[in-house]
């Protein structure tokens, strides 16, 4: 019987592992993953890009990327028709930490979008000295 509970906890940390791996998107990510310094640097040498903000409203306020287009991650599949025009253009998305964010460049892809995730999110682009703007 201890030997069936050792597999079983043993299974279910593996599938935790995994499913932190899948959330933030070291594992089956079909998107591009980004440092906060590299996104700078695109956002300065790029003119095509789009900025992608998927935080609540109340956090975009507090301070958001100079352009960046807020939709909040749990209206980001009802609202995938406003991002229309900007679908042949690559989309820099970001959240506060990089975990929202993950699961919009998942959503985006699957709709035929150009995703690049900034990891760390807001925090790490104002940690790299991003302009932000309220």
């Amino acid at each position: 019987m201890k030997r069936t509970t050792d597999i079983l906890y043993y299974i279910a940390m593996v599938g935790l592992l995994v499913w932190f791996a899948y959330s933030k998107g070291w594992i089956l990510a079909d998107f591009k993953s980004i440092t906060p310094e590299e996104a700078i640097a695109r956002m300065h040498h790029e003119s095509n890009l789009t900025l992608l903000d998927v935080r609540t409203p109340e956090e975009f306020r507090n301070g958001h990327l100079i352009h960046a287009i807020n939709i909040p991650l749990d209206q980001l599949p009802d609202r995938l028709s406003q991002l229309a025009p900007y679908k042949a253009k690559p989309m820099l998305v970001y959240c506060r930490s990089g975990n929202r964010s993950v699961s919009a460049s998942r959503i985006l892809k699957s709709h035929g979008f150009t995703p690049i995730n900034v990891k760390n999110g807001i925090v790490g682009l104002a940690g790299a000295k991003a302009q932000l703007v309220r």
